[in-house]
């Protein structure tokens, strides 16, 4: 697929591939290297979180977005949205948090449909115990191979992606 990819840009300008600008061999690099290291760092987080707290990064994602959340507690749309998960996705996995008991459901007052996630004790006390793992991975695996200005910049590129 590399190949073909390859076959359809140039060095400098943008190739017309069905009707459509491609990007260039460089901006291609740039996009391939960006996708790679977030697996490369999403990975090393999760193994770390599942081996040393048995939990996974999405599961810590949807501590984390609890407990910044007013009252702790949020929509499951709501949830779904910041984690970036599909809503089903978050359903499950919710689910199997709730089982464990570090989260709750709740019907949102004055919506007969609408169901909420709130982070209960146990999951906080699970959150505070995680983020030793997690935060130090950060460290580790990304804050450490870059300066501030490295830092700076990706920062903003990443809020300007974002938007």
């Amino acid at each position: 697929m590399a190949s073909v990819a390859s076959s359809l840009v140039t060095d400098t300008a943008p190739a017309r591939a069905e009707g459509r600008a491609a990007p260039t061999r460089e901006q291609l690099a740039a996009w391939r290297a960006f996708l790679r290291a977030h697996a490369t760092i999403t990975r090393a987080l999760e193994s770390e979180l599942v081996t040393e707290q048995a939990l996974s990064l999405a599961a810590y994602d949807v501590l984390v977005q609890l407990a910044e959340a007013p009252d702790r507690r949020l929509r499951m749309t709501e949830l779904a949205d910041a984690v970036l998960l599909s809503r089903s996705g978050v359903t499950r996995l919710v689910d199997r948090m709730e089982r464990a008991g570090l989260v709750c459901r709740s019907r949102v007052e004055n919506d007969g449909r609408g169901v909420a996630a709130e982070l209960t004790e146990a999951g906080l006390r699970r959150l505070r115990t995680a983020s030793r793992t997690h935060l130090a991975g950060v460290l580790r695996h990304f804050v450490a191979r870059l300066d501030a200005d490295d830092l700076r910049a990706l920062e903003r590129i990443s809020r300007r992606l974002a938007d």
